[in-house]
């Protein structure tokens, strides 16, 4: 394994290509790569080092697709990184319509970079390798209607595997708008809970009642919000499965697989008052649900950590804990083809048996979720993914074995129709 250290107090630029290294030599998940960065960072350095370590990873494909015609034998992982980030910079560059002055310049910070980062001899193989990218990452334009599968998932960076059920299920237009849309940088929303005030002037309306966009430059003030409980950064996605639950005031509603919590907030300050029990398994995320019931203000909130395929009846009786409700909501664990634009490195992981192997998860859960809910209550199961087989197909097979069930609503989002995350909610109706 190649010595990599981990970021200290540095800029933006070698804090990226380490991180980089690092996924490229562990694939380690990118939250828990930005996570590693040290705190003191200064949020405008962080900023851009996230944008550099997603930009490569969101178009890792193309990039390879590219060094691996230029380099014979693969160097150290902290100069493959150099190579990666200097041609996202080179995509980014003519993107913008940048001149091929500022390619040069990328270039030779590449190569001072490299004497520091590693050594002056595999800064002249940088240099060699990075000005020949400079004349084919720029050229290159999107493929043509009827480019194949694989053009497509070199050019949009995506497994040809996902690409090709893509367009076999949605077909070419649709396809292309969605790889279109998942190499795109992702906005950040944010959703305003303090109804005793008005939100900040900076926060700019959108669509979607409730949900703001953030804007650069605002980073300390949306910490302070994010810290008293009167923002939460939020995909507006997130309203459907909620939405479709409807809960109501007084209410006891069950939130199933709730961490990190934001539908448990959202659920909370949909209803105003009642009750929320929140389960989970005791995973690292439970901290960040944790914390998201402390801010459940006049609704009762209460935590159960287990494993809702063993044994969860038994564990609401431990907790002094109804052991049904009137209002479920189960937001399963999927593959994600949903939220791709901003969970970069998913597409890379996503192995095409996963989907299988996820629905019937999906359905082992959402058999135990309906087990909780009460005679005449609702239960909502909802996805971030946009495959029929972990959505409809999950659902039509519970409601063959569950007579006792009816659907009464769907919805499922498609962000290249929806301009926002992917996501799918179902109604179910017990008798």
């Amino acid at each position: 394994m190649a010595n990599i250290v981990k970021p200290s107090l540095e800029t933006a630029w070698p804090a990226s290509v380490r991180l980089v290294a690092r996924w490229l030599d562990r694939r380690e998940r990118i939250d828990l790569l930005m996570e590693s960065l040290p705190p003191a960072m200064p949020g405008t350095e962080r900023s851009r080092c996230q944008h550099l370590v997603f930009g490569v990873i969101r178009h890792f494909g193309r990039i390879e697709a590219v060094l691996d015609g230029l380099v014979a034998h693969p160097p150290r992982f902290i100069t493959r990184a150099v190579l990666f980030v200097a041609s996202f910079e080179l995509i980014e560059s003519a993107a913008a319509g940048a001149e091929a002055g500022q390619h040069a310049r990328i270039v030779h910070h590449a190569v001072e970079r490299t004497k520091e980062l590693a050594s002056a001899a595999e800064a002249r193989l940088v240099n060699a390798v990075v000005r020949k990218a400079s004349q084919i990452l720029p050229q290159q334009t999107e493929p043509g209607p009827l480019a194949p599968a694989a053009e497509l998932a070199t050019y949009y960076s995506h497994p040809d595997w996902l690409v090709r059920r893509w367009l076999a299920e949605f077909g070419a237009p649709a396809t292309r708008n969605l790889l279109a849309w998942n190499q795109s940088p992702s906005p950040l929303y944010a959703r305003w809970r303090d109804t005793s005030r008005p939100a900040p002037d900076w926060l700019l309306s959108t669509e979607w009642p409730g949900f703001h966009a953030v804007p650069p430059g605002h980073w300390a003030e949306v910490e302070r919000l994010l810290k008293d409980g009167a923002l939460y950064l939020q995909d507006p996605a997130t309203r459907l499965a909620v939405g479709m639950l409807d809960p109501r005031p007084g209410e006891a509603v069950l939130d199933l697989c709730a961490a990190p919590g934001g539908k448990s907030l959202l659920i909370v300050d949909a209803m105003g008052s009642g009750r929320i029990v929140a389960m989970d398994l005791p995973t690292s995320r439970i901290d960040r649900l944790k914390e998201n019931l402390s801010r459940t203000g006049t609704v009762e909130a209460a935590l159960v950590q287990a494993d809702l395929l063993k044994g969860a009846l038994e564990d609401l009786k431990e907790h002094g804990l109804p052991a049904q409700y009137p209002a479920v909501l189960i937001d399963v664990p999927c593959s994600n083809t949903g939220v791709m634009r901003h969970r970069v490195d998913v597409k890379w992981r996503l192995q095409e048996a996963d989907l299988a192997k996820h629905a019937r998860q999906q359905g082992a859960m959402l058999a135990a979720a309906a087990g909780l809910v009460a005679p005449g209550g609702r239960l909502v199961y909802s996805t971030c993914s946009i495959e029929a087989c972990e959505n409809e197909k999950v659902v039509e097979a519970f409601l063959d074995r569950n007579r006792g069930f009816s659907l009464a609503k769907s919805a499922v989002a498609y962000p290249w129709v929806d301009r926002h995350d992917g996501a799918a909610a179902f109604l179910l109706n017990k008798a």
